[in-house]
C-alpha cells in the first residue's frame, strides 16, 4: 500500500503514510499555458490510498486526474474536506444538486471513500461506492486536554452542532452546552449558553467548520461581557475565508485551532491517526 495526494493535502498524506507505515508516491504537478492542470505520478503499489481535500475547483480537477492515474490499482479515496458538500439542497428550479454532482464524479475509480466530519451525512448517499464518515470529536478532545485548561465549558455555536460538542466534551468529562440566540429587538440579538453560565469559565467553542467566523466573533464579544474568563475556538475544517482568523482574534478569542484536513498555519492537530484507524478497520 502507498499513499498519494493532491497538492492541497501533502502534509496530511505524509502523516497518514507514517501512521499506516507505508510509503508515499512522488507526484509532480504543473500547469499548461492555457491553465490546464497536469500531473505525473511515480510508481504505484498494489493498493493506493488517494488523499485530497476539495477546497477549490483546481483541487477537484487535480483529484479527478489523480484518480484516473491510479485506476490500474485498487484504491481508497480519502476526502478530508469535501467542498460543495454544503450545497446539498435544491431551492429553485434549474439548480444543480452540487454535492451529488461532485460525489458522483469522484465515484468512478475508487472502491470506497472516506470523508471526515462531512457537514451532512446524507451527502454520503450520493456516492456510487461505499462511503464512510469519520468524526474527529475525540481528536479535538485530546487536543484540548493538551492545553491543560481547568474545567472548560464546551460550547456549540448552535443546537445543530450540539451533538459534536457533547462528543468532544465526553473525552474530558467536561460540561457541554450550546449557544442560544434571543432577539431583543429588530436589530439586537444576544447569544449566551442555553443552560450553563459562562461567568468565570474558560469557554471552548467547537464546530465542524469555521468559515467566515462572523457568528463566533459576535458570540465571543457577548461571552466576554457575560464574564467568560477566556474563549477559544476549535474546529475540524478551518476554511477561514474573508479574513476570518484575524476577525476572530480581534473579537477577543485567545486562540483559533483547526485540524489539517485543510492545511493552515493554525492546524494544531492531525486527522491522520483517525483516518489510518478507519482504513485499517475497513471503516
Amino acid at each position: 500500500m502507498r499513499v498519494i495526494s493532491t497538492e492541497s493535502s501533502q502534509i496530511l498524506a505524509a502523516r497518514l503514510a507514517g501512521e499506516l507505515g507505508c510509503g508515499l508516491v512522488d507526484v509532480r504537478f504543473s500547469r499548461f499555458p492555457d491553465g490546464e492542470l497536469y500531473l505525473r505520478a511515480g510508481p504505484l503499489d498494489d493498493r493506493t490510498v488517494v488523499v485530497g481535500s476539495v477546497t477549490s475547483n483546481d483541487d477537484l480537477v487535480q483529484l479527478l486526474l489523480l484518480l484516473d492515474a491510479c485506476q490500474q490499482s485498487p484504491c481508497t479515496l480519502v476526502i478530508p474536506y469535501m467542498g460543495y458538500a454544503r450545497q446539498d439542497k435544491q431551492f429553485h428550479p434549474g439548480e444543480p444538486l452540487s454535492a451529488r454532482a461532485v460525489a458522483r464524479s469522484l465515484s468512478t475509480v475508487a472502491e470506497e471513500v472516506i470523508c471526515v466530519n462531512i457537514h451532512e451525512e446524507s451527502v454520503l448517499d450520493h456516492f456510487e461506492i461505499p462511503a464512510h464518515n469519520l468524526s474527529l470529536a475525540q481528536d479535538v478532545g485530546d487536543y484540548l486536554q493538551s492545553l491543560g485548561l481547568s474545567d472548560p465549558l464546551i460550547l456549540a455555536p448552535d443546537e445543530g452542532a450540539a451533538g459534536f460538542s457533547e462528543a468532544v466534551a465526553q473525552s474530558g468529562c467536561w460540561e457541554a452546552d450550546h449557544l442560544q440566540k434571543t432577539r431583543l429587538s429588530g436589530e439586537e440579538v444576544i447569544m449566551k449558553p442555553k443552560s450553563i453560565c459562562a461567568e468565570g469559565r474558560e469557554v471552548i467553542i467547537v464546530d465542524d467548520i469555521i468559515s467566515t467566523g462572523g457568528t463566533l466573533a459576535s458570540a465571543s464579544v457577548m461571552l466576554s461581557d457575560q464574564g467568560a474568563k477566556r474563549i477559544y475556538a476549535v474546529c475540524v475544517h478551518g476554511v477561514l475565508s474573508g479574513g476570518a482568523y484575524t476577525h476572530l482574534k480581534a473579537a477577543g478569542i485567545c486562540d483559533v485551532a483547526c485540524s489539517d484536513t485543510i492545511e493552515r498555519g493554525c492546524s494544531r492537530y492531525s486527522a491522520a491517526k483517525r483516518i489510518a484507524a478507519g482504513i485499517r478497520a475497513g471503516c
